[in-house]
C-alpha cells in the first residue's frame, strides 16, 4: 500500500486559474506549493484554453500528482460565464486524463465545508483556515491559488468516500459515466 501521494488541486478559470499541491505522507498533509496562471492579458479565448492545458501538463510533468481534485463550475445567473468556466475545467481535466491521472470534481460548497465546516464560507475564511492547517507563512494577494489548494485539501479529507464527487480514471471511465453526453460517430 502506497503511504505517500501527491494531490493537485485546481480552481479553473479563464481569468485566473488557481492551483495548489499537497503531499500526503502517512495520512498527514504537507504543503508543496500554490500559485496561479494569470490569463487577463489574453483576449483570445482559445489561447487561454491552450495555456490552461499547457500549464496543467507542466504541473503534472513536474510534480507527478497521483490524483487531481478540481472545483466544478456552479450555475450562476450568467450562462456565458458558466460556459467559459466549463471549458476551462474541461481543458484542465483533459490534461489530467491524457496522463491517466484520476480526477475528482467537487462543488464549491463541498470544498468550503471540508475546509471551514461552513459551505457558505468566504474565500478569505477558506484561505485563513488553510494558512493555519498547512502553517503557511503568508497568503497570496489573489485567493484563486488558495481555492486550488482548498480543492486538494478537500480531496484529502474525503479520501475513500466515493459519493463525494464525480471521479474519472481515464477517457474510458469518463465515456462510460457520461454515455449520453458522448456522441458516437
Amino acid at each position: 500500500m502506497k503511504t505517500e501521494k501527491i494531490i493537485l488541486g485546481i480552481d479553473p478559470g479563464t481569468t485566473i486559474m488557481g492551483f495548489g499541491l499537497i503531499k500526503v505522507v502517512n495520512k498527514k498533509m504537507e504543503f508543496i506549493q500554490m500559485n496561479e496562471l494569470l490569463l487577463q492579458k489574453y483576449n483570445d479565448p482559445y489561447v487561454k484554453l491552450k495555456l490552461i492545458f499547457e500549464r496543467t501538463i507542466e504541473l503534472i510533468d513536474t510534480y507527478h500528482p497521483d490524483e487531481i481534485a478540481i472545483e466544478a463550475p456552479f450555475y450562476g445567473k450568467n450562462v456565458q460565464s458558466m460556459l467559459k468556466l466549463g471549458r476551462a475545467q474541461g481543458v484542465a481535466m483533459a490534461a489530467g486524463l491524457s496522463r491517466q491521472i484520476p480526477i475528482t470534481e467537487y462543488l464549491p460548497k463541498k470544498i468550503k465545508m471540508a475546509i471551514t465546516g461552513n459551505g457558505n464560507a468566504s474565500k478569505e475564511q477558506v484561505a485563513k483556515m488553510l494558512q493555519g492547517m498547512l502553517k503557511l507563512k503568508s497568503l497570496p494577494k489573489n485567493l484563486d491559488s488558495t481555492d486550488g489548494l482548498a480543492a486538494a485539501v478537500c480531496h484529502f479529507y474525503n479520501e475513500g468516500r466515493v459519493e463525494v464527487g464525480k471521479s474519472y480514471t481515464g477517457w474510458e471511465a469518463f465515456v462510460k459515466q457520461n454515455a449520453k453526453r458522448v456522441k458516437k460517430g
